[in-house]
């Protein structure tokens, strides 16, 4: 009988913490590119029915506030109140954690795989592509401002009601310094929405020399009509649209 040695046993050890194919996905590059597509997506999906859900503010008070009632109550009886809610949020913070720390690995590795600029000084992206990490940083930053003003009113200009969702909107986009954050916050997210989905489409495999153009031009349109629909809520306000 042969005798089982220590570096038997700390070799089967290794041998048996192989990593789970989850692990495996996640540590390449086309499994973060995949993670950042997908949850990208998701948020996408989530933006364009907030935003629809916002121009309900120019149909008036009884029913901006009944529709922020009824995201309460959605699902309900087989849902408690607010569980489809926060479910929704949930889903939304795993999506954009996600989304954050693949852009940031995936950065990182773009920095060490050329640690050196480039010799040409030329500009060989779009405008959208140079500034998708920046905008990613204004987007996070928007979120928690986003969320500290109208969901706790913790930041809220004027006094926040609960319950009053209308004129929580009203008394934000009546400050010049709340238009600007939501504003600015609405172009970088129209520029990231521009490169973002034709790059996530790439990734998915949808993209094609015949499909190209399509993609393009559905990136642009989206990212057209999301700026637009969120930009006019505080434009409604400041021009006595909405009051």
């Amino acid at each position: 009988m042969v005798p089982v040695t220590s570096c038997d046993m700390a070799l089967a050890t290794r041998t048996d913490r192989r990593p789970s194919m989850a692990r495996t996905v996640w540590d390449s590059t086309v499994g973060k590119k995949t993670v950042m597509a997908v949850s990208g997506l998701v948020m996408l999906l989530y933006l364009v029915a907030h935003m629809i859900g916002n121009l309900k503010i120019y149909f008036g008070v009884e029913e901006f506030n009944h529709y922020a009632h009824w995201l309460r109550t959605v699902g309900e009886p087989f849902m408690h109140y607010e569980w489809t809610l926060w479910l929704i949020r949930v889903v939304l913070v795993v999506a954009v954690v996600a989304h954050a720390v693949s852009a940031y690995q995936l950065s990182r590795r773009d920095i060490k795989a050329r640690p050196s600029k480039y010799v040409h000084k030329k500009a060989r992206s779009s405008y959208a592509t140079r500034t998708m990490r920046w905008g990613g940083i204004i987007l996070g930053l928007f979120i928690v401002w986003h969320i500290l003003d109208l969901t706790t009113g913790t930041v809220h200009s004027g006094g926040f009601e609960t319950g009053k969702p209308y004129q929580n909107v009203v008394d934000t986009f009546s400050t010049w310094y709340g238009n600007v954050i939501y504003i600015v916050a609405m172009l970088a997210l129209g520029l990231h929405i521009q490169h973002g989905f034709w790059s996530a489409a790439q990734t998915l495999g949808a993209g094609s020399r015949t499909r190209d153009r399509a993609l393009k031009t559905t990136a642009n349109v989206l990212a057209l009509l999301l700026t637009i629909g969120f930009i006019a809520v505080p434009v409604g306000v400041m021009t006595g649209v909405v009051s």
